[in-house]
């Protein structure tokens, strides 16, 4: 149970970092049966390449500092910023542009995987839209 918490911490921690750099659709899911090949999976939409590479180096970042110097096993995909895998062993990251969502589909992949509630806090963009 600790090191699906630290997963799930890690997992937040990534969240945030991606929404910082306007990051959408974050979403995580728990794909331990399905794939088994890791225990969480985080998506991220970015609007254009650079976004996805500077929402790929945002995580990195947050992730090392304050994730216990956390670093990935593997990055894909840097060389066409199209998309971005970082594989960080108990958990992958993946942050795809978002005219590749389609191409993709991971949602529908694992639409029958339970999603990872990260509860992460409002923006200021959610709380002036609630009033």
């Amino acid at each position: 149970m600790a090191a699906l918490q630290s997963t799930i911490e890690a997992l937040r921690l990534a969240a945030v970092a991606a929404d910082r750099v306007k990051a959408t659709d974050i979403v995580a899911f728990d794909v331990t049966g399905p794939i088994a090949i890791t225990d969480a999976m985080l998506i991220a939409t970015a609007s254009s390449e650079r976004q996805v590479l500077a929402v790929a180096e945002e995580i990195e970042k947050e992730l090392y500092t304050k994730g216990g110097k956390l670093e990935p096993r593997s990055r894909e995909g840097l060389d066409e910023a199209r998309w971005v895998l970082l594989d960080y062993g108990d958990f992958v990251i993946h942050i795809m542009h978002e005219e590749e969502r389609q191409y993709y589909d991971l949602e529908r992949l694992w639409q029958d995987c339970p999603a990872i509630d990260l509860q992460l806090p409002k923006t200021s963009e959610d709380k002036s839209a609630d009033e």
